[in-house]
């Protein structure tokens, strides 16, 4: 006779020893890894990280439970990593045991593991060592580079100059610049401020990272697959990047029906050129493929011509914030440059405070906040804790740049953090917009040189004012998540006198 009673109670049973079977193995792993709070089946730690906003809880949690804790993004343990020295050892100290790149659903999604950013191991070594090269041979953070910045700066004053001193809100004429200097580098072109096509894609780019960065874009970030099948504007983020793709693949495309093996003109024909050559080699399991040079153009446009874009629009917020920076800066170009000549990238080690503000812009604005997402690349045990393989760990690059010990007034605007008693520039061991170690920013020495002539040919020329009084301009971030995201605030160019100038 059937007995449901005993049936029931054996399935009860069953499922109690396999749930505590489960939690136990949960619970023996949990308390190897670094401390943190206790996360709650597939939420993980999304209540903790709802309630202040994602940045700000992770650093609220950092100092609850050290420089070294667990968070769960969703059911992904995390590795939270805050405060420059601990953030160094990550970086250098122990970079070959985080060296891999960490899962980031929005670029997991967008990239495929693809690429000279999002992937790992020999595939990636061969990637970064040959695109490293192969922009160096093109000039990158070299002297040859300099003539196009310099052209595209000028490109940017007759932009200004035309407005006749009329507001004008400039992120998208940034975002051109900047993608410019990339487009020169990566596929040997230049896109007029005109061209409506490439305007709007720059622009649906930057709505993307806007989205990307928001609550919606975080709820991905902590749920993909279930966001995945829910509506909002999440879903918007790789509609709008379409239109980027789609004219890199039209670039490829042409660069293949064009290439000339004894002439490269670009970094994708010199890809499209070693592709050729590891073909030849039969049997040989090669990245050099057209998916990971499509993924490797896609993802150094993203980052590099929204990265250098922000800064310089963030730079133009502080500087009417703050005009009394800019009369300084105007008169160290007086004193190095003069009015008569253009500057140039030597000018730099001669003018301490124009250095000093840069770097403090950058410092400040704090583009990436949470850095991008690294992983363990072996298991290791770190700081008396046991980190498997595979584990995400994520440097937040904020804590290091508002490191108090490193920065006398973190929260404040304050140029003399890279200025000395005698007014010299000083460098400072937590500036870390850029990360460090081997998996640090490829073309840090390209921003670096276009941001100094961005700044210095634009202030050479015009004077920054606000539309209202300084003291009621408010500049703080949009959004604040995978980037910080300046607000859309208008600004007046006022050309200065600038003898036998262009």
């Amino acid at each position: 006779m059937f007995d449901f009673h005993s049936v029931r109670a054996a399935l009860v049973g069953a499922i109690s020893f396999i749930i505590v079977l489960f939690y136990g193995k949960f619970l023996r792993r949990r308390s190897k890894m670094p401390p943190g709070p206790f996360p709650l089946p597939i939420l993980g730690n999304f209540l903790q990280l709802h309630s202040d906003g994602l940045v700000p809880a992770l650093i609220k949690i950092s100092k609850k439970y050290g420089p070294f804790c667990t968070v769960h993004f969703g059911s992904r343990p995390t590795v939270v990593v805050t405060g420059y020295q601990a953030l160094k050892e990550v970086f250098t100290d122990y970079g070959d045991a985080f060296l891999n790149r960490g899962s980031i659903p929005v670029f997991d999604r967008l990239f495929k593991y693809e690429g000279l950013s999002f992937t790992n191991g020999d595939t990636w070594k061969q990637l970064r060592q040959f695109s490293l090269q192969t922009l160096k041979d093109f000039g990158m953070g070299k002297k040859s580079l300099e003539d196009p910045i310099v052209e595209e700066a000028h490109h940017i004053v007759e932009q200004f100059r035309k407005l006749n001193g009329e507001p004008f809100e400039p992120s998208t004429t940034l975002m051109c610049a900047s993608s410019n200097i990339l487009a020169n580098l990566l596929m040997g072109t230049r896109y007029d401020y005109n061209n409506k096509k490439w305007m709007e894609i720059l622009q649906k780019s930057r709505e993307a990272f806007h989205i990307a960065s928001s609550f919606w874009g975080q709820l991905y970030d902590l749920f993909p697959k279930i966001m995945s099948y829910l509506p909002g504007p999440h879903r918007s983020i790789f509609t709008l990047l379409e239109p980027l793709e789609n004219e890199l693949m039209d670039s490829i495309q042409f660069h293949q029906e064009t290439l000339d093996p004894a002439c490269p003109r670009d970094y994708i024909d010199c890809f499209l050129i070693r592709m050729r050559q590891e073909e030849k080699t039969v049997g040989l399991k090669t990245p050099f493929t057209v998916r990971n040079l499509k993924a490797s153009i896609y993802d150094m446009f993203l980052g590099g011509t929204e990265s250098t874009a922000v800064t310089v629009n963030f730079g133009y917020l502080i500087l009417i914030k703050n005009p009394e920076l800019q009369d300084m800066i105007h008169e160290e170009i007086e004193q190095v440059i003069g009015q008569g000549r253009e500057p140039r990238a030597g000018d730099q080690s001669q003018m301490p405070y124009m250095n000093a503000l840069i770097h403090e812009i950058q410092r400040y604005s704090d583009i990436f906040p949470m850095g991008f997402t690294r992983a363990t690349s072996r298991n290791i045990t770190f700081h008396g804790y046991y980190i498997p393989k595979g584990t995400n760990v994520l440097p937040m690059l904020t804590t290091a740049l508002q490191d108090s010990s490193h920065f006398e007034t973190p929260s404040e605007f304050n140029i003399k953090h890279f200025l000395d008693e005698n007014g010299k520039f000083k460098t400072n061991d937590a500036f870390l917009p850029f990360a460090a170690g081997k998996r640090g920013c490829i073309a840090k020495n390209l921003v670096r040189m276009q941001l100094f002539l961005f700044f210095t040919i634009i202030l050479q020329r015009f004077t920054l004012k606000s539309m209202v009084d300084p003291k009621d301009l408010d500049i703080s971030p949009l959004e604040s998540g995978m980037e910080n995201v300046p607000p859309a605030i208008k600004i007046i160019f006022i050309p200065r006198t600038i003898e036998g100038g262009a």
